[in-house]
């Protein structure tokens, strides 16, 4: 189960980010970490921590359960 929130969060932020035309250089400047680590999260090889989760859907204006894949609970 661990791997299959990986890829919806990565894939997610991957989308949100493409849908603003943005370089992961310009999303990691907007959250202040390193293009490296925008890259492992869409890869699915890191999940990001909560305090990054909630910098990230409060960049991109969306809930946590979205960016999460959470849409049904």
């Amino acid at each position: 189960m661990k791997r299959r929130i990986e890829n919806i969060i990565g894939e997610n932020i991957r989308n949100l980010r493409m849908q603003k035309d943005m370089k992961q250089n310009a999303l990691a400047d907007e959250l202040n970490i390193s293009r490296q680590t925008i890259s492992a999260y869409e890869r699915g090889i890191t999940l990001p921590d909560i305090y990054s989760l909630i910098r990230i859907a409060d960049y991109f204006r969306i809930s946590l359960d979205e960016l999460t894949g959470r849409d049904e609970i």
